[in-house]
């Protein structure tokens, strides 16, 4: 159909392995464009700038990781009726995905245009960025409609096992979005609103390419029966995508809170841990798109009860992550120096971020492994557990940083991500098993009842 991978049929690990590298290849032309956009406002702004924009990655985390974590939960729906080949729900399901978008999408404009200066207050933003952060946040978050079109279009692809599309719509936006930084910094001299104004171009043309798509599936056209308001399936798209929208935003509230810690240390230390960063992200890449393969794959077989499949999928997704660890952890060990100088140039900020990439590199197995198992828990219709996840991830990220910083200083930082990742692990590998015995063993009694009426 159209080009879409059917997770429930077929070997898993070839299944998966289709869906994962275009998909990767994705994340990581995202990553690199991150990345990319980080080295050039570095480079040709200074640390200081650098600062002001990575200054700003938590709070981003805030309001984007919110409406992603609501697309991500809508699309579960979506993967369930496309496992059930139940087409005219899922369709029902869209509409009332889009017309939920909008009303949210308005409302966290508006919210996090309005708070963003007391935001930055609160993180005890130095009052050398605080201009450049107001800046680029305010492009960002204006443009926030075009960064949910994206994610919406592209989540409800993979949850129909597309994982092309998004990479053809990132490629193209990847090589603009580098193109206009270029441009906008180092010859029109815009400052770091080029930087904001360049990725939310970029992702107007990624969100257009996916939308293309969509319009060309014939089981997606729209009848009129599809629009009519209903408001049971509204309560069950809330019911599943705002926990997980909430879990996104508070692991993003602990990240403010480090962010806060790291910003009274100084300027070179918030410049440090905004390069710090962007390693994490980009090397938890490959395992967090296993994630997401874990969760279009379990979403699938879960709405065609195939419980065999999704235990598969489990085990080609922790391999995936565990590849990932022994190269990326690596890495982040033995080349920590060289890594931090390829985004700062002072001695004093490779120094520090030299100290935090070692530390989390040999822990970055519990976020890889968190990655796989708490999406197969989303992608089962049960996001509670992730949520509360994301509250402890949140209260030890705080509590590892209030604890430490006063005794090991920058240090704390990265042992506030390690407690995190593996708290939240242990929650999520623990519900991932109840959840998936209960499931299954649900399901098998109900297929040995039909077994007796039929005889």
């Amino acid at each position: 159909m159209n080009g879409n991978i059917d997770f429930t049929q077929g070997k898993p690990s070839n299944a998966i392995l289709r869906f994962f590298f275009p998909m990767l290849a994705t994340g990581m032309l995202q990553q690199f464009y991150s990345f990319a956009d980080t080295a050039i406002v570095g480079r040709g702004l200074g640390d200081n700038a650098l600062a002001a924009v990575g200054n700003m990655g938590s709070l981003c985390f805030l309001i984007i990781g919110f409406s992603m974590g609501l697309a991500n939960g809508f699309s579960v729906l979506i993967a369930q009726r496309y496992g059930e080949k139940d087409f005219p729900e899922l369709r029902r399901t869209l509409s009332a995905m889009i017309r939920l978008a909008v009303i949210i999408t308005s409302a966290l404009t508006i919210l996090s245009i309005v708070f963003l200066h007391p935001v930055l207050t609160l993180m005890q933003t130095d009052e050398s960025i605080i201009g450049d952060s107001l800046t680029y946040g305010y492009i960002l978050f204006g443009g926030l409609s075009a960064t949910i079109f994206y994610n919406m279009s592209a989540g409800i692809l993979r949850s129909l096992g597309d994982s092309k599309t998004p990479l053809k719509a990132i490629v193209i936006s990847s090589v603009l979005n580098i193109a206009m930084d270029s441009l906008f910094i180092f010859v029109l001299r815009t400052g770091v609103w080029g930087a904001a104004a360049a990725t939310i171009i970029s992702q107007i043309i990624s969100g257009v390419v996916c939308l293309q798509k969509l319009r060309g599936i014939d089981f997606l056209r729209k009848q009129d029966s599809d629009t009519k308001p209903d408001g049971a399936l509204y309560a069950k798209l809330m019911k599943n995508g705002v926990p997980m929208a909430l879990m996104n935003s508070i692991t993003a509230v602990g990240c403010m809170v480090v962010q806060y810690f790291v910003n009274g240390l100084g300027v070179a230390y918030t410049s440090a841990y905004s390069a710090c960063s962007k390693y994490i992200n980009m090397f938890m890449q490959p395992a967090c798109t296993a994630g997401f393969s874990m969760s279009a794959y379990t979403g699938q077989n879960y709405g065609a009860k195939r419980f065999d499949r999704i235990s598969e999928g489990l085990k080609v997704c922790l391999l995936i992550a565990g590849i990932s660890y022994a190269v990326l952890g690596t890495a982040m060990l033995f080349f920590p120096e060289w890594l931090a100088s390829l985004l700062l140039t002072g001695e004093e900020q490779i120094g520090y971020a030299a100290e935090f990439l070692p530390i989390c590199g040999v822990m970055l197995f519990s976020v890889d492994m968190l990655f796989v198992f708490r999406n197969a828990v989303q992608g089962m219709g049960f996001p509670l557990m992730p949520m509360i996840s994301g509250i402890a991830e949140m209260v030890l990220r705080i509590g590892t940083i209030s604890l430490f910083i006063g005794q090991i200083g920058f240090r704390a930082t990265a042992y506030a991500e390690i407690c995190a990742w593996v708290g939240a692990l242990i929650l999520n590998a623990a519900a991932y098993k109840v959840i998936y015995s209960r499931e299954s063993g649900k399901t098998m009694c109900h297929r040995k009842k039909q077994k007796l009426v039929v005889q």
